[in-house]
């Protein structure tokens, strides 16, 4: 007659009466559910994610201007001009321009343009005409101006030029063509 292994068909068991695993006679570690570490692991991201995302769009998003503008489309013009042909300093041209189009080393090209005129002919003077807002909706307004240079030997030259200005703080320069 045969006899059913100790402890039953489980396998041999240990004096409390929990099985024990036949290669080591250790009891079997108890598992828990990959599910549940799986569904854990699965929430923690997803949480990053939508964390991480939200913030970078509220970053993005958000009025990234850090002055406070100008009072009206006009100003703005006027002043970014007064900046690069009279003052034509960097800093002060940067400072007229919106976050989005805010390139120092454009800027620094068009300023030195202006200084090789200066350096190239004699006396010369920049002039624009009063800026006029073309068209205003609602926090977007087109600007034109003509921008003139002349020199002591009585050498003129013209340009039209047509801005894009955003307001946001105040109102910024966003494009100039």
């Amino acid at each position: 007659m045969t006899h059913p292994p100790i402890g039953g068909a489980d396998g041999p068991s240990d004096a409390g009466g929990s099985p024990q695993h036949a290669a080591t006679g250790q009891p079997p570690r108890r598992r828990r559910p990959r599910n549940l570490l799986i569904a854990s692991l699965a929430l923690v991201g997803a949480l990053l994610l939508c964390g991480g995302g939200g913030t970078a769009a509220f970053l993005a998003l958000r009025d990234t201007e850090d002055g406070t503008g100008t009072s009206e489309p006009a100003v703005a013009v006027d002043d970014f001009l007064t900046a690069v042909y009279q003052q034509r300093s960097v800093s002060k041209a940067s400072a007229l321009v919106c976050s989005s189009s805010r390139d120092e080393r454009k800027i620094a090209a068009k300023i030195a343009e202006v200084e090789r005129y200066v350096e190239t002919y004699r006396e010369p003077r920049f002039r624009w005409t009063m800026p006029t807002v073309e068209n205003e909706t609602g926090d977007r307004a087109t600007v034109t101006t003509k921008v003139s240079v002349s020199t002591a030997d009585e050498r003129v030259a013209e340009q039209d030029l047509r801005f894009t200005v955003v307001r946001r703080t105040g109102w910024w320069v966003c494009e100039v063509s």
